[in-house]
């Protein structure tokens, strides 16, 4: 598209014709993603009464959001984000609607939430992946590109922070439903002026160039090969980011600590994160990404090792702020190389695949560590969570060649972002 200006800065990635509409519209959108879940759950609860019941819909909601998200991208990828994301934001935004006007009426079946719940998640619009294709096509400048990519996870970083604040301050003044409604609404708002931008319109559908001749063939095996490497790290930092959730709460209990202690604690990882995701997008490496990708999860898994041998509290926040540092930039990398592997018209779907891989991580994490923390002890627990990035990071690197990638949704399709209400 547009010729980058010659200095690589966040400031330059901003001043890119269109990114800053375009960016900013995306973020209203994904920032429903980060009011949905908390806004869902109390709503769910007060509904049912029942926790076993809003966990069981929050399973579904989730669980289609998150393994459904290649086939979305694959829609948007197909035939462009106008024609596929505001079709599904507005079905998403009518199921949630649907899912609050059940949540104020009381006796409504478990089962219909759960099925209300499931058909939301599976038409979540892939607001983040698609982000990330504008990106690239945005700034073919790969050093401006390592820059928009970690200034986006930055942003998001931030989304899921603000997020549930957000839907406290409204379940302050009215009923939980209404952050639902409120995820609704910010997600179309938001939908709607992404996709009516000129960046948007820019990425075309596949199988088509610029021109409107037809593009080469996809798929093939080099192509999964050369996924591998950044769907794996993905995936095992999102186990080992989401491990540290519950084992931060029982680190707390053990010493007797309130709740309110575990969440400073996790905000010193989510400060880390942020930090370093600006870092190491101010950074022009001379080392390649599938180079740096290794050592960044490996330094994740040591430092979250080291996390359980802290005496209290202070030295915890201050070890996972050490691990946060390895966070974004880790999934910054993973998502740089899944474009290079990209042909252009498949780059969303190939996000996708990164994204999911996280989120699928991420609920693993936490189905195991809820296993594990009542058996072992913490140090243990700490330094297997460590342990699964540090064993991502020996998957070898491959490069692929540009123009074969896997078609999600198709019969067959190989295997190897925004999923559902997670990260992404």
């Amino acid at each position: 598209m547009s010729t980058p200006p010659s200095r690589p800065s966040y400031a330059a990635v901003l001043r890119v014709p269109h990114a800053r509409r375009t960016f900013a519209a995306a973020l209203v959108g994904r920032l429903s993603y980060g009011t949905v879940s908390l806004a869902l759950m109390l709503s769910l609860t007060r509904a049912t009464g029942s926790y076993a019941v809003a966990g069981t819909v929050m399973a579904l909601f989730g669980a289609t959001g998150v393994f459904l998200s290649p086939y979305r991208a694959a829609l948007v990828d197909r035939h462009g984000p106008r024609r596929a994301l505001l079709p599904m934001a507005l079905l998403y935004a009518a199921l949630l609607c649907a899912l609050a006007a059940a949540c104020l009426r009381p006796g409504v079946p478990a089962a219909v939430l759960g099925a209300t719940a499931a058909l939301a998640g599976a038409c979540t619009p892939p607001l983040g992946p698609t982000m990330r294709a504008v990106w690239a096509e945005l700034l073919p400048d790969r050093d401006l590109l390592q820059r928009a990519y970690s200034l986006d996870g930055v942003a998001e970083e931030l989304l899921f922070v603000s997020g549930p604040l957000l839907v406290g301050v409204v379940v302050g003044v009215a009923p939980p439903a209404v952050g639902i409604v409120l995820s609704a609404l910010l997600v179309v708002v938001g939908t709607l002026a992404f996709v009516t931008s000129p960046a948007a319109g820019a990425l075309r559908p596949a199988g088509r160039k610029k021109d409107g001749a037809p593009t080469a063939g996809r798929g093939g095996t080099g192509q999964g090969r050369a996924l591998l490497q950044p769907v794996v790290v993905a995936a095992g930092v999102g186990v080992s980011v989401s491990a540290v959730d519950l084992l931060a709460v029982a680190f707390a209990g053990q010493r007797g600590l309130g709740n309110g202690t575990a969440a400073w604690v996790l905000a010193a990882l989510s400060a880390g994160s942020a930090v370093g995701g600006l870092l190491n997008g101010a950074v022009t490496w001379s080392s390649s990404a599938r180079a740096r990708l290794p050592f960044l999860a490996a330094g994740l898994g040591v430092c979250l090792a080291a996390a359980g041998l802290a005496p209290g509290v202070g030295t915890l926040a201050l070890a996972l702020a050490g691990a946060g540092l390895f966070v974004a930039p880790a999934l910054t990398t993973a998502y740089l190389i899944a474009d290079e592997s990209a042909a252009p018209g498949f780059r969303t779907r190939v996000g996708a695949w990164c994204n999911t891989a996280v989120n699928a991580g991420m609920s693993a994490g936490a189905a195991a560590v809820g296993l594990l923390v009542e058996r072992l002890p913490l140090p243990v627990c700490f330094a297997l969570s460590g342990a699964v990035a540090v064993a991502a990071a020996l998957v070898p690197g491959w490069r692929g060649v540009r123009g074969e990638v896997p078609a999600a949704g198709d019969a067959g399709a190989r295997s190897c972002a925004e999923a559902g209400p997670s990260r992404g």
